[in-house]
């Protein structure tokens, strides 16, 4: 499979499948905002998130891939601190606003300074159209963050905290995908760093996670975590390597822009399993976000 994917990179069918796997990511990416939102405290969800698919990648990491070179310990150890600000930016964001106000915030902020990155590190330029969709895109998640935000009746006073966190993970999210953009690329066989990055990305949150659990007078049954833990690994593996995998395959900003079309499944998700109403605003709203991602990829 490495090997396929390597001969395809740079060619028609390698943008061809960067399209479906950033758009998978996308959907893939909302499922994952929502299981870190839901019943559970998300730096709970996170931990078991992160011990499932730290768990799931080691033998893959260890029996399956070639072993990584050794110029790619520094990037796996460069990685591993980016993700985890990044994580830990996005808890402190859900813990303190709704769901459709700060997660649009934060897919608003990555995709811009994602292409700025791709242009510095990689030489990748975007054309005027693809700008002009860039803009309509960004209108359409500030927007809808801006309409959710003045309609919400909850947790209002941890808004304005909640907003800076999410502009925060947003920039986390454009420096992490460049820069496993990056890695994914110094190494030969792309599923390397995939299963490697998963195994050592999964070391810390569940830690973290364990001792806030052991402080809590009621504590939630393990069982249900647990599954949530698994349901969410499977999750992002299929939603990060995709994305990750894309990069490599195509344009980094391209992959990145379309995987923002995350928060039109975002909005759906929170209408149906967090009872978050949507309304025809919110759906025009959506509408400029998917043409946006339509005109970036139509531009290209």
């Amino acid at each position: 499979m490495g090997d396929w994917i390597v001969s395809i990179e740079g060619t028609e069918a390698g943008a061809r499948l960067a399209l479906v796997l950033a758009l998978l990511a996308a959907v893939l990416h909302a499922v994952f905002g929502a299981l870190q939102k839901g019943r559970h405290d998300p730096l709970l969800a996170r931990g078991v998130i992160d011990a499932s698919y730290g768990l799931m990648a080691a033998p893959f990491a260890l029996f399956v891939v070639p072993w990584p070179e050794p110029h790619m310990w520094p990037i796996f150890a460069g990685a591993f601190v980016i993700h985890a600000f990044y994580k830990w930016t996005t808890l402190a964001a859900y813990r303190r606003g709704a769901y459709t106000v700060v997660y649009p915030v934060m897919r608003g902020t990555g995709p811009l300074f994602t292409v700025i990155g791709a242009w510095l590190v990689f030489g990748e330029t975007f054309a005027g159209v693809q700008w002009l969709g860039v803009a309509v895109l960004l209108a359409g998640l500030y927007g809808l963050a801006l309409y959710n935000m003045a309609r919400i009746t909850v947790a209002r006073e941890t808004l304005v905290p909640a907003l800076w966190f999410a502009v925060l993970t947003g920039l986390f999210v454009a420096l992490y995908t460049t820069y496993d953009a990056y890695g994914i690329r110094a190494t030969a066989d792309p599923f390397t760093f995939l299963a490697w990055f998963f195994f050592i990305d999964g070391m810390l949150y569940p830690f973290l996670a364990w001792a806030f659990w052991r402080r809590l007078p009621e504590k939630p049954p393990l069982g249900p975590l647990a599954l949530r833990g698994v349901f969410g690994g499977l999750v992002a593996f299929a939603s990060f390597g995709s994305v990750m995998l894309a990069t490599r395959l195509d344009q980094v900003g391209e992959a990145a822009v379309l995987r923002e079309t995350s928060t039109v499944f975002a909005a759906g998700i929170g209408w149906l399993f967090l009872k978050e109403s949507i309304g025809p605003v919110r759906l025009v709203l959506m509408g400029l976000i998917a043409a946006g991602a339509v005109i970036v990829e139509a531009g290209g």
